[in-house]
């Protein structure tokens, strides 16, 4: 039976300097480091899996096919914010607060969307 999803794969053109910023940036720990591939965990467990592609990255849209982005939780979204920008991350637009949820969007240095999150109720 199946018990939930363990990681996520991306693809990229150079995965440790990637992995690095998932570290340096939102506090990701390394879990697995290859040649090709360096795995970091989320401090609830949730898995990113990054590995080698062929070609270059190239900006995408949130309506491009595909994963559209990956859902960062946070408990304190005003300081996770203000953390990410004083870290230079780049946004997409102003946070926003929908039915109670605050959401933003940004992207990694390799254009995939990342999107914080903070729910006042879980679904």
């Amino acid at each position: 039976m199946i018990t939930g999803i363990e990681h996520t794969a991306l693809v990229s053109t150079d995965p440790k300097p990637l992995a690095a910023w998932y570290r340096d940036t939102l506090g990701f720990v390394y879990c697995y480091e290859s040649d090709s591939t360096v795995m970091v965990k989320a401090q609830n467990g949730y898995i990113l899996e990054i590995t080698s592609g062929e070609g270059s990255a190239a900006p995408h849209t949130l309506k491009t096919p595909g994963i559209r982005h990956i859902a960062i939780s946070v408990g304190d979204f005003d300081a996770a914010y203000a953390q990410l920008k004083a870290k230079g991350v780049s946004f997409v637009a102003e946070p926003l607060e929908v039915k109670g949820n605050r959401v933003v969007f940004f992207t990694d240095p390799e254009w995939n969307f990342l999107h914080l999150l903070s729910r006042p109720t879980p679904l």
